[in-house]
């Protein structure tokens, strides 16, 4: 047990990241320039074991963490009260991923992660290369997008791994099932376990990434040789311009016009837990601290602690907007496939209406392989993808994590100014920083 607790704490576990990159790499080169079929094809298997195990996770996740954040606003009061909050946070959520996934858009054209890295080396055969082209012409009608959200069969939705119609359903049966009240109480509950027991399957596989990485960089560098690292430079750049954009342009232009809050003033008293989730790249460890910097910002403290919880969990500007289109960008370059206009709107439309999807530790790879899978690029080459941005993901994921959480408290704050939620004496009052505070439900005022 003490071997798991060491392994896991983050910096542990982002070294074994790194070393498991050179292994894999080395046991590449080695099947590689040995021409070992049998280790290229052991390498391979272990990659296609854990790509299976995180896809097995994908639709399930969708599904419960979209039914059981919509009921979660039920906690909050009233039926009218709760609709109406609830309904103006998801708002603002919605406009902040839109904003968000539109400038990680631009900034990965501007950057055009992964050209010149593999190249059409990955989709180098007929087939994939059919593939892709189907799959561009499908996205790119609009009919057939609707015909790829609007599910014949409930059950095959679910079958199929027809991500877009579970997300659909999810958003559906949620609300029938908030508006049901106790009736649905059983299904809400059971929803709830479910979520909880996939996200701790999904832990105990990231557990497991080491492995997947040796054998996926492993394989792919045995098929495409050292073009493969070149392009992650530029990818780690973009994802760090994307988010900067949103942190420090996007949130104090909402905050000035918007919440009518000084960004100056935002950042003085949200700076300790934007700090602290720099540093610890967890929306959850940092949430006692964003809820009391949207406390000491003059939030009303009820709704301060409902929006700031359900923000941990499903607002992510950094991991489920900036970073997925960025990544996608990234994914398509390396695979030989040029994305068009249908698949730049399909990743908008994820951003906005999937961030429910990206809870816990993992938001950043739910995101990502519900982008890529949506907008139809090959599996293998998603799971190539993800296993090279895992060899940088600590430092992707330091600058998404506080950009993460300055959304989750940007948006109670304007939310809040716009119900009257918003205490202007409690916001222009000192106050101490969020790490000293005695109970966690009121502003603490700085010492004399």
């Amino acid at each position: 047990m003490s071997f798991i607790r060491t392994y896991t704490k983050p910096k542990v576990f982002a070294g074994v990241v790194l070393g498991s990159l050179v292994v894999g790499a080395l046991l590449g080169v080695l099947a590689r320039s040995t021409g070992s079929d049998g280790l290229t094809e052991t390498l391979s298997r272990i990659g296609d074991v854990f790509t299976t195990l995180l896809q097995i996770a994908v639709i399930p996740l969708v599904f419960t963490a979209i039914v059981v954040g919509i009921n979660s606003l039920r906690g909050l009061g009233g039926g009218r009260t709760a609709a109406r909050l609830g309904g103006k946070t998801f708002l603002w959520f919605a406009i902040t991923s839109f904003i968000a996934s539109v400038i990680g858009i631009a900034v990965g054209l501007i950057f055009n992660p992964g050209s010149g890295g593999l190249g059409a080396g990955v989709a180098a055969t007929a087939k994939n290369a059919e593939k892709a082209a189907k799959s561009q012409a499908n996205w790119g009608s609009w009919d057939a997008f609707i015909d790829g959200l609007i599910p014949k069969n409930f059950f095959t939705a679910f079958s199929e791994g027809e991500t877009l119609q579970v997300l659909f359903l999810a958003v559906i049966i949620g609300a029938a099932a908030y508006s049901l009240g106790d009736k649905a109480k059983t299904f809400v509950d059971f929803t709830t376990s479910a979520f909880e027991i996939i996200q701790r399957y999904l832990g105990w596989v990231v557990r497991l990434a080491p492995l997947g990485i040796i054998g996926l960089i492993g394989a792919a560098v045995s098929n495409y040789g050292d073009a493969l690292f070149k392009p992650l430079l530029s990818t780690t750049v973009a994802v760090y311009v994307g988010c900067l954009l949103v942190l420090f342009v996007v949130y104090p232009i909402l905050l000035q016009f918007v919440a009518k809050v000084n960004p100056l003033k935002f950042f003085a008293k949200a700076g300790t837990a934007i700090q602290f989730a720099f540093a610890s790249q967890s929306s959850a460890a940092t949430l006692p601290l964003t809820r009391q910097s949207a406390v000491n910002l003059g939030v009303d403290p009820a709704y301060a602690s409902f929006a700031t919880p359900l923000g941990s969990a499903t607002k992510m500007d950094g991991c489920a907007a900036v970073f997925p289109a960025i990544g996608a960008i990234f994914i398509a370059n390396i695979s030989g496939v040029s994305l068009n206009i249908g698949q730049y709107l399909l990743i908008i439309v994820v951003a906005v209406v999937g961030a429910l999807a990206t809870a816990g530790t993992t938001g950043w790879l739910t995101a990502l392989t519900l982008t890529t899978s949506v907008i139809g690029l090959d599996a293998k080459q998603v799971a190539v993808g993800i296993a090279l941005i895992y060899s940088v993901n600590p430092i992707m994921d330091m600058m998404r994590t506080a950009t993460n959480v300055a959304g989750q408290i940007v948006v109670p704050t304007i939310v809040a100014r716009s119900e009257g939620l918003l205490d202007d004496e409690v916001l222009n009052s000192p106050t101490d920083t969020p790490l000293h505070t005695d109970s966690g439900t009121r502003a603490v005022p700085a010492p004399a």
